[in-house]
């Protein structure tokens, strides 16, 4: 496994790889790689004969007040799982190779981006997008791996990939779970064990969701009513928003009608989490 520091150096690497007929995959993250990230570049091992991984925590994508600076930033220990994996590359960047000078050009995908997290943490999704198309540009995958856990992040990146017609292909992974439903993430480090407990609570009232959808249930407020009832009931949860959406636009919806994401956000003690469900329901 070879690891990149510079744009000049990853580039090097992936055209030896293309000279040699090799397609590329990359699998972008921030680092702080777990059983998630594995998920996804076992899924990047099965399409492509190159196996790409990027870890940059892109300063961009924080808004004032968030976590940049504690950012859990293990990289002897990433590189160590990418090596298990069977990564061919890491490409490992510092702030000043990705952002030289002030950045003054920027990648804004409208709509998508201002509902749901976007209301939040306004200027996160313009760092996103700016940031993956830069990782597009230096090192040019046929296939970029993204998680469902970030599903706005997904469904923003893959119409930017299109509006542009950026030559590659988006494939956004399943959830990976923690044993009690707890989706995977970096800042479940954040976590004691009884937040942790707590925080199962969030994929319990997905769950609670899928359920009424199941059994006929079409107004989004009932719905959202019974999730945050759940939610309520455990006093470290500070709910920032429950919303059920349309899956191809994002934006909210009244009556529930073909394939509806639900998506969630939370606070337990210093994390922000998130998780949702796509479900596809009965016309």
């Amino acid at each position: 496994m070879e690891v990149a520091e510079t744009i000049q150096s990853i580039r090097s690497l992936i055209k030896v790889a293309r000279d040699s007929g090799k397609n590329i995959g990359l699998v972008p993250t921030m680092g702080a790689l777990h059983i998630g990230h594995i998920s996804l570049i076992e899924a990047a091992r099965k399409k492509c004969d190159y196996v790409v991984v990027s870890i940059f925590v892109n300063p961009t994508q924080f808004v004032p007040g968030e976590d940049f600076d504690k950012y859990p930033r293990p990289f002897e220990a990433d590189l160590d799982i990418c090596q298990k994996a069977g990564v061919d590359a890491v490409f490992a960047p510092a702030p000043e190779q990705m952002y030289p000078a002030e950045n003054i050009t920027w990648v804004n995908v409208e709509k998508l981006t201002e509902p749901l997290c976007g209301q939040f943490r306004p200027g996160h999704f313009r760092g996103v997008t700016t940031v993956c198309t830069k990782l597009f540009n230096i090192v040019a995958p046929d296939i970029a791996f993204f998680g469902q856990k970030d599903a706005q992040q997904a469904i923003v990146i893959r119409r930017m990939v299109a509006d542009l017609n950026m030559p590659l292909e988006i494939v956004i992974c399943p959830t990976v779970r923690e044993q009690n439903g707890l989706a995977v993430s970096s800042r479940n480090k954040y976590l004691t064990e009884q937040q942790k407990k707590d925080a199962a609570n969030i994929y319990k009232s997905l769950q609670k969701c899928h359920q009424m959808i199941d059994a006929g249930v079409k107004n989004t407020s009932e719905i959202i009513a019974e999730m945050s009832k759940i939610l309520q009931q455990i006093p470290s949860i500070e709910i920032e928003y429950i919303n059920i959406v349309d899956a191809e636009t994002l934006r909210n919806i009244d009556h529930i009608v073909g394939r509806v994401l639900t998506a969630v956000a939370v606070r337990i003690g210093p994390a922000r989490l998130i998780d949702n469900i796509l479900v596809d329901a009965a016309e």
